[in-house]
Order: structure tokens, then sequence, then C-alpha cells
């Protein structure tokens, strides 16, 4: 299996490619602001072809240019239908805007949905995309719609965790939507359930596993599935 990533914007939002090999239909997750160049390049460097673009929540880093790929490609976007609403209205996802720059910044830009959107609407549904199956769990808690993403590498179970878990870390809780206690049951019940060797590719930051968040996250202590 390949799998690769890239921060992309100025909030460093990683955008992943996952296929089977080179030369095969891939998946992009959470083309965020800033990603096309450097995903093309990925993708044409590998011979690959976009058949999805997923979404682990509606968050503006995240769902940047999710739309300019999936019509470039003509692929269809998948998105929790709580989140669906950021995909044209992004500013209402942020609350009280960070900042007179930010705000200017995407006052300018116009946020329209794919023409292609699949909405992610069953827990633990299973999806094929091409030659992989992707298991979709419903994780509130950072967004009503986060969800993360399952997929069975060559070693391992790999999940794409979005801003719900990071490398000893959680996801923030304080933007509308957000909930603490949501977030908790989330990790508890959907992740902490995975095998300690589960490769964890978080929406911001390096890799981790499950075993080591077990072990090593100051937030997740005491908690167990």
């Amino acid at each position: 299996m390949l799998v690769t990533g890239f921060p992309a914007g100025m909030l460093a939002c990683n955008c992943y490619v996952l296929a089977q090999r080179q030369g095969a239909d891939a998946i992009v997750i959470d083309p965020g602001q800033r990603a096309m160049a450097r995903l093309r390049r990925v993708l044409d460097d590998n011979r690959l072809t976009p058949s999805a673009v997923l979404l682990t929540h509606g968050h503006i880093d995240h769902i940047w240019s999710a739309q300019k790929v999936s019509d470039t490609y003509g692929c269809p976007t998948y998105i929790h239908p709580e989140d669906r609403f950021m995909l044209t209205d992004p500013l209402r996802s942020l609350g009280t805007v960070p900042g007179q720059a930010l705000f200017g910044a995407l006052s300018k830009v116009m946020f329209t949905e794919p023409k292609q959107l699949i909405e992610l609407d069953r827990d633990a549904a299973v999806i094929g995309l091409g030659d992989t199956k992707v298991t979709v769990d419903h994780t509130p808690g950072h967004t009503r719609g986060s969800v993360v993403f399952r997929v069975e590498g060559d070693a391992a179970e790999v999940v794409f965790s979005g801003d719900t878990l990071f490398q000893n870390s959680v996801g923030r809780t304080d933007l509308p939507g957000g909930s603490g206690r949501d977030l908790m049951n989330s990790i508890v019940d959907k992740l902490l359930r995975l095998d300690d060797g589960c490769v964890v590719l978080p929406g911001h930051g390096p890799k981790t596993t499950i075993g080591d968040e077990r072990r090593y996250n100051p937030f997740l202590e005491g908690l167990s599935a």
C-alpha cells in the first residue's frame, strides 16, 4: 500500500494520498489550502488517479481545496452531513475569527460544494473505493460531523484521525459544534478499542500509534476502552 502526505496551507493541515500501488486509483484525504500543486506532483509521480476525496471534518483548513480536487478529477467528495454546511460557509464554524488578517483572506474566497457529493450518514459504514475498503467511524467532539477513516495496511491497520487525536494531544473543542465530553467518548469508544499497533495519521503533526497514545498521551491518562 502507498500512503504519503504533506502539510498544506498556513495551518499545516496534513493532506494524505492513499493507493494500493502505483498506477492505481487513489484516495485523497483532507486537501487543505494550497494543496493542489503539491498534490498534482504526488499523483503524477506515482501515476495515480483520484477516485474520491474524503474529509475528516468541515473546518476550512481541511476542506479548502476539496471542491477543486473533486471537480478537476471528476470524483466525489465524502463528508458527514453534520459538517456539510461548512463546504459553502466555512466562517460559521470558526465562531469569533482569530484575527483580522485571517478574516480578510477568507472573505475574498468563494466556497462551493463539489459537483459530486456523498454524505457519510452511517456510522461504521464500509465503503469501497477502487481496490480499497474504508471504514468510516463517526467521532463527534471536535465538530459534530467529525469522522475517522480506517483501512487495512500492509502490516497494521491505519487510521486517519483528522483533528480527533494527535500525537500526545487531542482536538480542540472550543469552536462551534465542539464538545469535550463527546470528544473523549469518541476517542474511548472508537479509537482506544483499536490494536496498539494501529498507525494513527492525524490532521496535523507527526504520525503515532494507538499504543503510544494509550501510554503517553496526557489527555488520555486513566481512560480505556
